[in-house]
């Protein structure tokens, strides 16, 4: 987040070129959040509060962390603020168990990176210590509790995208990105790009049905 405020300069919500809004969850009593007004920079601090990784946002005296705890793909947001079309991006569509899937890890290029992620593993797999023959068969503490969230996220979106649906889905595949894999958001871009020209003609179909095609 310093990095985030060093290099891009923070501006009030409601002063953006383009309407925006951050969805995060209270942590004391699970409810949903839309963050509309205010520092941009502090929003998506708060929404990108995942559990076990970022500590949570302190926001008007509330605890808040991630929103995909509650509203992952949020369509209803969308329609609140007036959209007449509806494009989601849902990133879970192939993520449950990525990251218990066997093979080598991937080598992290930036090694302060590499370090904080062994010190985090460390301090999570401490919480539950493990019998020396257990160690060499199970995943580390901080894949189990990605994948339980990963777990949860997924059911959570099916769930309120069968209530709230979009006009349109994209669905890149992203199972071979790691959770902390930063370095690699080149992969990522080109795959959402991927994923956009899969559905061109959907996109297409639905402009030009569309008064405002």
């Amino acid at each position: 987040m310093e990095f985030f405020r060093s290099t891009f300069i923070d501006r009030p919500i409601k002063d953006l070129a383009m309407p925006f809004a951050a969805v995060a969850t209270t942590l004391h009593t699970g409810v949903e959040i839309w963050l509309r007004e205010g520092s941009t920079i502090e929003a998506v601090r708060a929404s990108i509060a995942f559990p076990a990784l970022f500590a949570p946002a302190v926001h008007d005296g509330r605890l808040l962390v991630d929103g995909g705890l509650v509203n992952p793909v949020p369509v209803s947001l969308a329609r609140a603020m007036g959209a007449d079309i509806v494009i989601a991006v849902d990133l879970s569509s192939d993520i449950i168990g990525r990251h218990l899937r066997e093979g080598p890890e991937l080598e992290i290029a930036n090694s302060e990176i590499r370090e904080w992620k062994r010190k985090l593993q460390k301090n999570l797999s401490a919480l539950i210590p493990l019998r020396q023959d257990d160690e060499s068969r199970l995943p580390s503490m901080l894949d189990v509790v990605t994948s339980s969230i990963n777990i949860m996220q997924v059911r959570i979106t099916r769930s309120r995208m069968a209530g709230e649906p979009p006009d349109v889905t994209v669905a890149p595949r992203l199972a071979h990105l790691g959770l902390l894999d930063f370095h690699r958001a080149k992969e990522a871009i080109g795959e959402g790009e991927r994923a956009v020209k899969v559905m061109i003609p959907n996109l297409t179909a639905l402009f030009n049905q569309s008064p405002l095609g």
